[in-house]
């Protein structure tokens, strides 16, 4: 979670321009966090290795490994620790490059440091303790299944009778195909109630953090996951920017950051097949939905 009077996160900082290092180091400090410094990738895998950071904060161009293969390095032994890359590239294919590395966002250089607090912060509230399931928010959020209530208050809102009439998930008649988020059974292999959220052909299981087109399943990053589930969520509802900028950051970065549409563009790629109806569509001017036309 974000700094605190009862809680100091750790921040691993690799930067290999020592200015830049310095005095990075030196304003997080003062913002409240645990600071560790080090100037290059190696020395990065080193600290990771030792001493686990709440985040880590990655230049990509340094000497020796870059903030890339650092990343890659990670989240290949397993590592989901929130990494922010500082860029000075600024094509899409290099944020794209860092996205596919494993990087969970970035700030591109000369960067103001207030912008630097904003992104750590919505990076630790999301990897902080979940609330419990009743706090949650009806529209978005579904339910946890320990603690789904009777069929009556299912997230369709359907009737005790037709809740008990509804048909298997995959099976003809299910609501999947008219795009509407639903909750199902799960997998035969796995009948945990209330397990899977369903829509216009996507499988998701939050708790195991697992999507599935069809048959086919998707290998996608933590921002990826969070941002499907959120769309699959809200089948056929259009979301704004800054609504998604909310639930997923937890910080609106404003309408010249481009940061959703790199992370949206990505899902894409990963979501569509030859011959296939594409599901996340773009309303211009206002966000996007999911839906299977």
């Amino acid at each position: 979670m974000p700094p605190t009077a009862s809680h100091t996160p750790a921040v691993l900082l690799a930067e290999d321009d020592r200015a830049i290092r310095n005095a990075l180091a030196r304003a997080l400090t003062l913002e409240g966090y645990r600071v560790t410094a080090v100037a290059d990738g190696v020395e990065a895998l080193a600290q990771v290795h030792r001493s686990r950071p709440d985040v880590l904060v990655l230049d990509v161009m340094m000497p020796v490994i870059d903030g890339l293969q650092v990343c890659r390095v990670l989240r290949a032994e397993g590592d989901r620790t929130p990494v922010l890359m500082l860029t000075a590239l600024v094509e899409t294919a290099d944020r794209i490059a860092g996205l596919d590395a494993g990087a969970d966002d970035y700030v591109v250089k000369p960067f103001d440091v207030e912008e630097v607090f904003a992104r750590l912060r919505a990076l630790l509230r999301r990897v902080a303790p979940a609330p419990a399931p009743e706090s949650a928010p009806a529209p978005e959020s579904a339910p946890a299944p320990e603690s789904a209530p009777a069929p009556e208050s299912a997230p369709e809102s359907a009737p005790a009778e037709s809740s008990r009439r509804e048909p298997a998930s995959g099976t003809p008649g299910a609501p999947r195909n008219s795009g509407t988020p639903r909750t199902s059974g799960g997998r035969p292999d796995d009948p945990v109630a209330g397990r899977f959220v369903d829509a216009a052909g996507l499988r998701m299981d939050p708790r195991a953090r697992r999507a599935w087109r069809g048959r086919r399943e998707l290998e996608l990053t933590r921002t990826e996951f969070e941002l499907l589930e959120l769309l699959v969520r809200n089948a056929g509802i259009v979301l704004d920017h800054s609504t998604i900028y909310d639930r997923i950051w937890g910080y609106d970065f404003g309408p010249g950051s481009k940061n959703l549409a790199v992370y949206v563009g990505y899902l894409r790629r990963k979501l569509d097949e030859p011959g296939a109806p594409q599901l996340i569509h773009t309303v211009r001017g206002v966000g996007y939905v999911l839906r299977e036309d």
